[in-house]
């Protein structure tokens, strides 16, 4: 009947991971009739000394005689999360049984959002991988298969789920590679790992950081697309180029605008003989100006008969432009007056009038 037998050793705990297989070991003493075998209180394996009694084909056993005593093993296949809790190994017609628990580990997913990474040389950057729907957080660290000057890398749990994680690598790449991110369990001992690909583009030699045009270069983002290192430099050139020209531009229309005729864009364009043309014709401005002034306070005055005469002494006569030097010719008489003729400005005061070549000099008012 078996009631004088015993359970010598019974099953140890277990933990396992999904899909894999789990094995306990129940040792009874000899003479023994029936050795049954329960999960959550629910036998699913019978034993007899001649054959085992199967009605699950997940559930099977294995047979072992040691010094005497007789060792039974049952194997679970397959195992799923549902088969987690208490198995128990017990003898027909007694009170004695040995029990152990069974823990279904569940892998999650492993996974870095991009497959393949394009970054610059010696440019720090960041890659993220991520551990979703474990059901105990795993250990994750990096194995790179590249050239880096600098690496390290941190573990971030997520805080609304506590199945998932997220774990960040920085590191300064300076050469193309490979980057496999590993998440490990030691009991039961698992590995799964990701791997992305990283390709390191050289910077052209002589951009330095790159030239952004503020307005231009921040708004292609938004457009859709990106330009590349060399687009940003030709782009900032030619912006660069554009600004010093739209200057030139205005300085150059400005000056032109200022009298409305050409002569003083001549003297924009030739500033070397323009700053001597400018003093002298201002020079001579002044003094037409104030001589024009004395005469005419002169005149009005009224004509005395008895006043002595004064004698007015004639200016030399104009320096002629018929000269053969350029450069004098263009001190005396300005810039050429044939297209770039100025117009006349009215005069603002009463003009005075000489006879510089008559012997006999009258003074003459003019209304």
């Amino acid at each position: 009947s078996g009631s004088g037998n015993e359970v010598i050793e019974g099953p140890q705990n277990v933990t396992v991971l999904k899909g894999s297989q789990a094995r306990f070991n129940c040792t009874v003493s000899q003479g023994w009739k029936l050795i049954m075998w329960a999960l959550n209180d629910m036998v699913v394996l019978s034993i007899r000394p001649m054959e085992p009694i199967i009605t699950n084909d997940r559930f099977t056993s294995q047979r072992y005689d040691q010094g005497g005593n007789f060792t039974s093993e049952m194997i679970i296949h397959n195992v799923q999360p549902s088969d987690s809790g208490n198995i128990r190994c017990s003898l027909q017609n007694s009170r004695l049984h040995g029990s152990a628990s069974l823990t279904v580990q569940v892998m999650g997913e492993l996974f870095i959002p991009n497959v393949n990474l394009v970054v610059a040389e010696n440019e720090p950057c960041k890659v993220t991988c991520r551990a979703s729907h474990w059901t105990r957080l795993p250990n994750i660290s990096w194995e790179l298969g590249l050239l880096v000057s600098h690496s390290s890398y941190y573990f971030v749990p997520e805080p609304s789920d506590l199945q998932s994680a997220v774990s960040i690598l920085a590191l300064t790449p300076q050469s193309n590679g490979t980057l496999t991110c590993v998440a490990t369990w030691k009991s039961p001992k698992a590995r799964k790992s990701a791997t992305v690909n990283l390709t390191v583009v050289r910077r052209p030699p002589g951009t330095g950081g790159g030239i952004n045009i503020p307005g231009i270069l921040s708004s292609l983002p938004g457009l859709g697309f990106s330009l590349p290192t060399w687009g940003k430099v030709g782009l900032g050139l030619a912006g660069t180029m554009l600004l010093t020209l739209t200057c030139a531009l205005t300085i150059r229309c400005g000056c032109c605008r200022c009298c409305g005729c050409k002569c003083c864009c001549r003297f924009c364009c030739r500033r070397k003989r323009g700053f001597r043309i400018q003093f002298q014709r201002k020079s001579e401005k002044e003094k037409t100006n104030k001589e024009t002034k004395t005469e005419s306070g002169n005149e009005n005055s009224g004509y005395n008969s008895d006043a002595p005469k004064t004698t007015e002494t004639a200016s030399p006569p104009p320096k002629s432009c018929e000269s053969s030097d350029p450069e004098q010719r263009s001190s005396c008489c300005g810039p050429p007056q044939e297209a770039d003729q100025c117009p006349p400005r009215p005069a603002s005061h009463p003009q005075a009038s000489f006879n510089l070549a008559s012997p006999e000099v009258r003074n003459t008012i003019v209304v």
